[in-house]
């Protein structure tokens, strides 16, 4: 299983970084601890709730094991078709229910190209990991989202109620991720309600 998987290899290649930073003393360590999740909906099972096939990866707060999993293993272009890739604030899941998520909404840049969606992916992360953003407390996490008509990256708020607060990080985000079209903003209440709602800001 895809799941397994990643699970497995995450494990093997952060557990060479620590190795190698032990040795080394090259720790860095980061500002608060980061979690990568992986999602497959390939062959969801009948009935099966949303978010049964969500598994949470690896829990890293270093440099070098950040760039070790990425290089190796958390790259969008990786993926098979509807698939997720998630890194999100320890502590936080990447659900709607999730108390830090509930009230908020997300940012939403789409892509047809598969190296173009592994840039902005990585962008972001490093954006996210190395404090970047102004209203960085709002922000709950990233995903990447490869599917077979076009794929997608969501950048996760908690307030959305906050304009200002989502217009800052949406301007933010789409200059880090060289966003030539406009992104869009939209509430998680909004889209429980309807799957169409309109977007409640764009940048």
């Amino acid at each position: 299983m895809a799941s397994e998987a990643v699970a497995e290899g995450a494990e093997v290649v952060a557990a060479s970084t620590e190795a190698v930073a032990a040795d080394t003393g090259s720790k860095h360590n980061l500002d608060r601890k980061w979690t990568f999740w992986f999602d497959n909906q390939t062959k969801p099972k009948q009935g099966a709730a949303w978010g049964t096939s969500l598994r949470k990866v690896y829990t890293f707060d270093t440099v070098e094991e950040f760039w070790c999993l990425h290089d190796q293993i958390f790259k969008p272009s990786k993926l098979p078709g509807n698939a997720d890739f998630h890194l999100f604030k320890s502590g936080i899941e990447p659900k709607w229910e999730d108390p830090e998520c509930a009230t908020g909404g997300k940012w939403t840049a789409t892509s047809s190209r598969k190296a173009n969606l592994d840039s902005m992916w990585l962008e972001t992360l490093m954006a996210l990991i190395g404090e970047q953003f102004d209203e960085g407390d709002d922000i709950c996490g990233v995903v990447a989202s490869v599917r077979q008509r076009q794929d997608k990256i969501s950048l996760w708020t908690k307030t959305a109620a906050n304009e200002a607060a989502q217009m800052s990080i949406g301007r933010k985000w789409k200059e880090i991720i060289d966003a030539n079209d406009k992104i869009h903003y939209s509430a998680h209440d909004d889209s429980k309600r309807d799957r169409s709602a309109k977007s409640r800001y764009s940048v």
